[in-house]
């Protein structure tokens, strides 16, 4: 398989996609809590951490919108590390929490990877049928 070079801008905009849809998740939960800005920090710290160690681990900076591997390693990461690192400050860990985090973590980390590797593939796509046509 060729090595495929991804620009520093998009490895940013990978990784502030992931930190953006764990947010976006911490958000969604936390709405029914009317608990504010401080809530919020403390929800989202333990999977931010989870999710940067998910980079480390799988150098998601080489393949950033892959699913297999980058996206599932991440994902699994982020929901465990965050799980593990709320269990280890005490902030509680319900079984109920752990699936819906699994859940919708899954199809937030990897369904954004998705849709970018499906708009790739069609201006790959329109690009080939371009250059056949010229």
């Amino acid at each position: 398989m060729a090595t495929q070079r991804f620009s520093s801008a998009s490895v940013v905009s990978a990784a502030a996609l992931d930190a953006a849809f764990v947010l976006l998740f911490v958000l969604i939960g936390r709405a029914s809590h009317n608990e504010g800005l401080a809530g919020v920090l403390t929800t989202w710290w333990p999977f931010l951490g989870g999710l940067a160690i998910g980079w480390l681990i799988v150098r998601a900076w080489r393949r950033p919108g892959a699913i297999v591997w980058t996206g599932l390693v991440v994902w699994l990461c982020t929901v465990v590390g965050g799980l593990a690192l709320r269990a280890l400050v005490g902030q509680g860990v319900q079984l109920s929490f752990a699936i819906v985090t699994t859940l919708v973590l899954g199809v937030f980390l990897l369904g954004w990877r998705a849709v970018w590797l499906l708009v790739r593939r069609v201006r790959s796509a329109r690009s080939s049928q371009r250059s056949v046509n010229s």
